[in-house]
């Protein structure tokens, strides 16, 4: 009677192929011209055309703020007191050492042990000044973290037109 029009034309190599896709869409509007002329007395009635959407799944990047509380150590300069005799005893103990390497005999490392231990203790008695950690601060430290995330998107799929003629329903799938 009429010319056929199949009930779902889009397929996966269509859509990937330009020139299948205006190839089957030509020979469409040439098939529903042709059934027009042949139809041209019989009513063509609720015509609809829906477009039709799917969700794709994607990985995209998420870059999130990560705190966490930490202990500072809190420095501060301290002056302390020297050690006369800590620096006496190295000061002998070098001093004997190179007396006896400069003379070569005992007399001469007595003398070095004596000189040692005045310049020693005088260094010693000296007060100092030295960093030390005086206590801890709570502070919060932030980085910058990059992750990536799956979310899900919609997006468009395809087109169909919908209608009946002579009573018959016909659907046609295409890409707008």
């Amino acid at each position: 009677m009429g010319m056929q029009i199949p009930l779902s034309i889009g397929t996966d190599a269509m859509r990937s192929n330009p020139m299948l896709k205006t190839t089957v869409l030509t020979a469409l509007l040439l098939a529903m011209g042709t059934a027009t002329e042949v139809a041209a007395n019989q009513e063509v009635t609720n015509v609809k055309v829906y477009h039709h959407n799917k969700i794709v799944r994607e990985s995209v990047p998420v870059i999130g703020t990560y705190c966490r509380t930490v202990e500072v150590p809190i420095y501060q300069d301290v002056q302390v007191q020297g050690d006369a005799a800590g620096g006496a005893l190295a000061g002998m103990i070098i001093g004997g050492l190179l007396g006896k390497g400069v003379s070569g005999n005992d007399d001469g490392a007595a003398a070095g042990a004596i000189m040692g231990g005045l310049i020693g203790a005088d260094k010693g008695s000296k007060p100092k000044t030295e960093r030390r950690i005086v206590g801890y601060e709570t502070v919060e430290k932030c980085d910058e973290k990059r992750t990536r995330e799956m979310v899900d998107r919609e997006v468009y799929s395809h087109s169909t037109i919908r209608f009946y003629l002579d009573g018959k329903r016909y659907v046609v799938e295409f890409i707008k």
